[in-house]
Formats: C-alpha cells, sequence, structure tokens
C-alpha cells in the first residue's frame, strides 16, 4: 500500500504537519487506525476519486487518527487536496478543483493551486455553531488546561464543526506557551462533556495574525500541529466583531511551525468561511500488507 507523507500548513516552507494520504483500499477501521502509527503521523486521510456527473472530481475522504475515525479533519483536508494537486500537475495542470465528501455526511468544494513554495489549499468546511459554554463544562476543561483567571481572556466559546470543541482566548503568547495540560484530566472533562478538544488562542494583530495550540488527548492527540478546522471555527467567531482574515500559528511548541489561513464573508445564515494552508508531499512509501492487520 502505498502512502503519501504531506506536510500540510507550512509556515514560510518550513514544519507542517505531516499526514498519511492514502488511495482507498478494503481495510478495516483497526487497520485503518494502525496506518498513522505505521507511518509516523497523527493523522491518516483515506481518498477515493470518482465523478460527480458533470465531469468534475467527487472525492470521498475518511480520516483516521490511533483513536478512530472523525467526521472531518481539516488539514487532512488540506493534504489530501495538496495530493490530489500534486497529481493533476504530472498531467500539466497547476489547479485542482473538486467536491469533496466525509465519511460525517458534509460535501463541499475544495481546490490547490500549485506554486513554487507548494500547493495553496483551501476549502469551504460549512456552517459552524458557535455557543456560549455553560460554566459546569468549561471550568474542569479550564482546570485541567491549566488557565489560571489571570491567564483567561473574556470570549470563551464552543463551536461546533462535525464535532463541539471549547475556543479558549489567552491573554499573551507568553501564557498559551506556558500551558502543560494534565492530559488524563483533559481527556476525562472532554470525553464528559462531548467536546472533541481545546483550541487555545491569542487575540490577532490588527493585521490579523495571532498564536494557537489544539490540545485533542479524546481522539489520540495530546496536541495537534495544526488544526484547520478550530481555526475556522475561531474565524467565524471573530467574524462577529468584524474580523474577516486572520493566520493562525501553531505548532511551535512541538518543533513544527504550521499556519493555518482563514477567510470568511457574510452569508445568508452566517459567516461563510474558508480555510486552509500551504502543503507539499514530502516522501512516499509503501506499508507492506502484512503490517497493517
Amino acid at each position: 500500500m502505498s502512502v503519501t507523507i504531506v506536510s500540510a500548513c507550512l509556515r514560510h516552507g518550513r514544519g507542517g504537519s505531516p499526514t498519511a494520504v492514502v488511495d482507498e483500499a478494503p481495510l478495516s477501521d483497526a487497520q485503518r487506525r494502525l496506518v498513522p502509527v505505521l507511518a509516523g503521523t497523527s493523522h491518516a486521510v483515506f481518498m477515493s476519486v470518482g465523478d460527480d456527473g458533470r465531469g468534475q472530481p467527487l472525492v470521498s475522504l475518511r480520516f483516521f487518527t490511533t483513536g478512530g475515525e472523525l467526521p472531518a479533519c481539516g488539514h487532512g483536508t488540506v493534504a489530501a487536496l495538496a495530493a490530489l494537486t500534486e497529481r493533476a500537475a504530472s498531467t500539466g495542470g497547476t489547479e485542482y478543483h473538486a467536491t469533496l465528501r466525509t465519511a460525517g455526511g458534509r460535501t463541499f468544494h475544495g481546490s490547490g493551486i500549485r506554486r513554487d513554495d507548494g500547493v495553496h489549499a483551501r476549502f469551504d468546511p460549512g456552517p459552524i455553531e458557535l455557543h456560549e459554554p455553560l460554566p459546569e463544562e468549561r471550568e474542569p476543561v479550564l482546570a485541567a488546561l491549566g488557565v489560571t483567571a489571570r491567564a483567561l481572556a473574556p470570549g470563551a466559546c464552543t463551536a461546533t464543526l462535525g464535532r463541539r470543541r471549547l475556543l479558549v482566548p489567552v491573554t499573551s503568547i507568553a501564557a498559551l506557551t506556558a500551558l502543560a495540560p494534565d492530559f488524563g484530566r483533559l481527556r476525562d472533562a472532554c470525553d464528559r462533556f462531548g467536546l472533541l478538544g481545546c483550541y487555545v488562542h491569542t487575540a490577532p494583530t490588527p493585521a490579523g495574525r495571532l498564536a494557537a495550540r489544539m490540545f485533542a488527548p479524546s481522539i489520540g492527540v495530546p496536541e495537534d500541529i495544526a488544526n484547520a478546522n478550530s481555526t475556522a471555527c475561531l474565524a467565524a467567531h471573530l467574524a462577529r466583531q468584524g474580523i474577516t482574515d486572520i493566520a493562525a500559528d501553531m505548532g511551535d511548541t512541538v518543533g513544527s511551525p504550521a499556519t493555518i489561513t482563514a477567510t470568511s464573508q457574510p452569508g445568508q445564515s452566517g459567516p461563510r468561511i474558508h480555510v486552509g494552508g500551504v502543503a507539499r508531499i514530502t516522501d512516499t512509501h509503501r506499508l507492506e500488507p502484512g503490517r497493517v492487520s
């Protein structure tokens, strides 16, 4: 089985989140959960390319970590689009456009443009629900994160995109960097309240730049290098304040700098978000069938 390793959401050509991209194969869910382990990545995306009936690609995506299947994965989508764009480039194309479909039931548009610094991929993550967190769910999570009252900034909220997550603003990059969560307690708290995890972030600068960390031990990822869907959730939240363009720097605390960009535009049922990043294929290798068992 051929596995393509894509570094998704690079920052200035460096870092990014290594993601295993695999063509759809007859594997059980247990076998799919092994692929990121064997590939040395946190996530794997399995893709199947068909036709949408109008002569355009229809790509079905499934996302797995060691913890199981995810209904959506933003940087996994970026990685898949990068791999597909590079395939299109082999026949002379520089752009790739497709309808994407996830196992969670969403159908949406994604694209990639091949440039010198990598593939610039972006997609529409779909509607995002935002709510005020209840005190009984917020306090145990903040305690497990180690966010003190002094470090906490106003504006925490829950956001649902596939699954609910808690967006936690902090006062400074120093406060963000200093976090050392108790992952056992955090997993218990997130499981208790049905949260995917916690996206902790600073306020954006006037230019829209911010720093963030994503903790998701419930899905087997204590700290995510890059989390595009949570950045999309934050973009929807900040759109209420008139902020339409953001760039979230992640991954510094785990030694792999990453950047995710997101834009918002007014829509009929709330802000319409586009999110993405720059990605590059960094390796391709084969997994022997006997190892995925």
